[in-house]
């Protein structure tokens, strides 16, 4: 493994966990402990606990900070009430997907925005080139922490790990700052995997000790380490976009289903006028859900073919789904193929294998 590869401040955790380190989004990351499927099954059935400190955190501060962040994203987050965050997409002049995020109000002048690790760079310097002159900006993602704890039992190791009862009552994308483990923390009801949950911050300094506080209280209610291959197949079964993978630079919101965050009647914002284009003249496409109908498990990459065996379309996510018993996956197909019952044909290794459109989510939770 390459020496330029960044450490987490959980690293040696991972480490004593036994887990197994692989290079991603520049940092050495578990990507499984006990084995994928045992750590996917933990988080529908209990618990799981996942670094995901890779994640960017970009600060904004000032009496324009929430104005500047309303103009870069998708969804209108020009109102967003103090302690609470909203799902949204930030988009380029033409309207194609810069990054999916999640911006937290985190006070009466500030706005946290967390992006994807493999887009830090880029998106840190779009929101810096945004604030210049407006409002203070500060990428704090080299200081900062954040775990995962994910599953039905969250709730209850939270309370038994110390969590205020402001945070434990949390509706959903809402979020509450306390102290735990002599730390100050700030922790959301918001997670990636189809289950309930929080995601913590914290400084560095402060990971450690939180992760173990967490794992020995979590024991009881039958928490395991979670590393990025079942955060993988959860949200896949959860039909959660993964960047890189479902949407990038080549795709817009709406081909992509994520036409419920964009607000075109508000104010503008960047890619507003490409919006309201695509949204008048309509997709050619969509990203749909599919499940094997034959055996075979489709994979990034692998064309979708018609009957003749032309390429229609590319798998953009797959993998088995363990807690629904079924090879799936997500692919752009063209919007005549994309009803529910249509038959597709995945071409793995040079051989056409049966699938058909299916309803997503393939998994929502009780």
């Amino acid at each position: 493994m390459s020496d330029d590869l960044k450490a987490t401040p959980l690293l040696a955790e991972h480490q004593a966990l036994g887990g197994r380190l692989v290079p991603f989004a520049g940092y050495r990351m578990p990507v499984q402990y006990a084995g994928v499927v045992k750590e996917h099954h933990a988080v529908r059935q209990a618990a799981g606990l996942f670094d995901v400190s890779h994640m960017g955190e970009l600060r904004l501060r000032g009496p324009e900070a929430q104005a500047v962040v309303d103009s870069l994203v998708t969804n209108f987050v020009g109102k967003l009430p103090v302690g609470r965050a909203k799902y949204t997409a930030a988009v380029n002049e033409g309207g194609t997907i810069l990054d999916d995020l999640i911006v937290y109000r985190t006070g009466e002048e500030e706005m946290l925005v967390v992006c994807n690790a493999s887009n830090l760079e880029k998106m840190s310097a779009h929101f810096a080139a945004h604030a210049s002159g407006r409002c203070d900006f500060e990428d704090e993602s080299e200081d900062t922490a954040l775990i995962a704890l994910q599953g039905p039992a969250a709730v209850a190791i939270a309370r038994d790990a110390g969590f205020s009862e402001e945070a434990l009552g949390l509706k959903p994308f809402g979020l509450a700052s306390f102290e735990l483990a002599g730390a100050k923390v700030t922790a959301a009801r918001t997670g990636y995997t189809g289950e309930d949950g929080f995601e913590i911050f914290c400084a560095n300094a402060h990971a450690a000790p939180i992760w173990r506080l967490l794992m020995e209280r979590g024991a009881a209610h039958g928490i395991a380490p979670a590393g990025l291959g079942a955060r993988d197949t959860l949200r896949l079964e959860a039909c959660l976009c993964l960047y890189g993978n479902d949407i990038d630079e080549t795709t817009n919101p709406f081909e992509a289903g994520l036409g419920w965050v964009v607000k075109l009647d508000r104010g503008d914002f960047v890619g507003r006028e490409a919006l309201q284009r695509i949204e008048a003249e309509g997709v050619r496409r969509k990203l749909v859900g599919f499940e094997m109908t034959d055996r075979g498990i489709a994979r990034h990459g692998y064309p979708i073919v018609d009957d003749a065996g032309e390429t229609i379309g590319e798998v953009t996510s797959g993998s088995p789904g363990p807690t629904v018993g079924k090879n799936v996956g997500l692919g752009y197909v063209p919007l005549a193929l994309a009803a529910e019952g249509t038959p597709l044909s995945i071409e793995i290794r040079g051989k056409r294998v049966g699938a058909a459109v299916v309803r997503t989510p393939f998994y929502k939770r009780p």
